[in-house]
């Protein structure tokens, strides 16, 4: 008789990873259960949150009659997730750590330790997502090398698995998983994919796991948790440039390497100016702080201004009135290297250097039809079909065809805006010279920074 596979399941502490143990354990795996510390946040009590979250996973194993694991990626999230967050602040983008967190830690590190230390078969998380295997096709999968080169040999690897959209629209994650490796998503099962967050809810209220089922959803920035982000930024810049380790520190090493990190964040005062007719508005703590799209809070000002561009040789961020000011609307973007999942790069698109797809670069937001054109260097131009509201450099812009979840690219360039666009053909077009990147690849006008 077969020995049952062994499913080792990252355990959050929260509602969807328990009832995924709990799935798996109904099917017949072995499943252990582990609980990653990544960072050591207090709450307002000083109580550190990770820890109540370690004994609500304990408790969710014990109820389950399941081997319960503990480890630490402190180190492994500092250097490669919150350290980029920092440097990706630093340049003037907004930066997505629960991606490059899914990708660095839950899909790196726990994979490997789950494989190599713990022998699993296979791991498994709470995410809303599926794959296109069965689950027994999960566990005839075996370890494959990723081949060196800008791109995978496509005959390297036969059958690549593919991310696909949850049944709950709503809840799906694939947005969060889209730069996560071929190896580990080929060895990963989704207990969830095919439930509703309702069911998944009603599952855990039938088989006493009460005490994830009354905690609050896990929203935001993990090592931010419910404060308010300009202060969580302004503050811990502060204290760690003095030398001194706040509380909301967890990254390892010698206060002088926090102190190293954190000096790209000192507070830099600048001012809002109107981009309509350059008049000074007031003044910021940082441009930093803010990101393209998002309401801008200047003092004294009833009516709202939106920023719409950030000066980081200034410090001045440039604001628009009106939400749908047209400064906001661009629909040219630029991607780093793009991360396929299954196919690097789709044949459609080797083979006509375009191909027609959908986007989006926020979570949850409607999927924007779009045209991709192929760079040499593994980069991407994406036009949107129509003007996108807020494009964000740092942001991901994660590429869909029907069901499946393509792949993902760091946003680093955008195009004009439409505002932009509205003053050259007022100007004869004399007012975009001189915009570009110096690419000559554009499918169009230069991006602007």
């Amino acid at each position: 008789m077969q020995a049952a596979r062994h499913v080792v399941c990252a355990l959050s502490g929260g509602v969807d990873s328990a009832v995924a143990a709990l799935l798996l354990r109904r099917r017949g795996y072995q499943v252990t259960g582990v609980f990653m510390k990544n960072w050591d946040l207090l709450d307002e009590s000083g109580v550190c949150t990770a820890d109540k979250d370690c004994e609500d996973a304990y408790r969710v194993c014990q109820i389950l009659d399941i081997p319960f694991r503990q480890v630490s990626y402190v180190k492994e999230y500092w250097n490669d997730v919150f350290s980029d967050f920092l440097n990706e602040y630093e340049k003037g983008r907004t930066p997505n750590p629960d991606i490059v967190c899914n990708k660095h830690i839950k899909f790196s590190c726990f994979f490997n330790y789950a494989v190599n230390n713990l022998g699993a078969d296979a791991v498994a998380t709470g995410h809303y997502a599926r794959t296109s295997l069965e689950d027994e096709e999960v566990f005839q999968q075996k370890h494959i090398k990723r081949p060196e080169g800008l791109f995978r040999n496509r005959f390297e690897i036969r059958n690549a698995v593919k991310l696909l959209q949850a049944a709950d629209s709503f809840k799906d994650q694939t947005f969060f998983l889209s730069q996560v490796s071929q190896d580990a998503l080929r060895r990963t099962l989704f207990p969830l994919g095919g439930l509703t967050k309702d069911f998944v809810k009603k599952i855990a209220a039938e088989n006493r796991l009460h005490h994830v089922l009354k905690k609050k959803e896990s929203m935001g920035i993990c090592f931010v948790g419910k404060r308010n982000f300009e202060n969580f930024i302004l503050q811990v810049s502060v204290l760690c440039c003095k030398g001194v380790e706040s509380r909301f520190c967890a990254g390892p090493g010698s206060i002088s390497n926090e102190a190293l990190v954190f000096q790209y964040l000192q507070p830099r005062p600048g001012k809002f100016i109107s981009i309509e007719d350059s008049e000074v508005l007031g003044t910021h703590k940082g441009w930093f702080l803010y990101t393209l799209g998002q309401r801008a809070k200047i003092g004294g000002l009833r009516e709202p201004w939106y920023v719409v561009e950030k000066d980081g040789t200034k410090g001045d961020v440039l604001v628009a009135p009106r939400t749908d000011h047209p400064a906001l609307y661009r629909d040219l973007l630029r991607t780093g290297r793009v991360h396929w999942i299954a196919e690097e790069p789709p044949a459609a698109l080797v083979r006509d250097k375009m191909m027609e797809c959908h986007f989006r670069f926020r979570h949850q937001m409607a999927l924007v039809p779009c045209v991709l054109t192929l760079n040499q260097d593994g980069t991407v131009w994406v036009t949107a079909v129509k003007a996108v509201r807020g494009l964000t450099l740092g942001q991901f812009a994660v590429f869909y065809k029907g069901d499946e979840c393509l792949g993902s690219g760091k946003i680093l360039r955008l195009g004009p805006s439409a505002y932009t666009l509205q003053k050259g053909r007022s100007r004869a077009g004399v007012a975009t010279e001189g915009s570009g990147d110096g690419h000559s690849d554009s499918p169009g006008l230069g991006p602007t920074r």
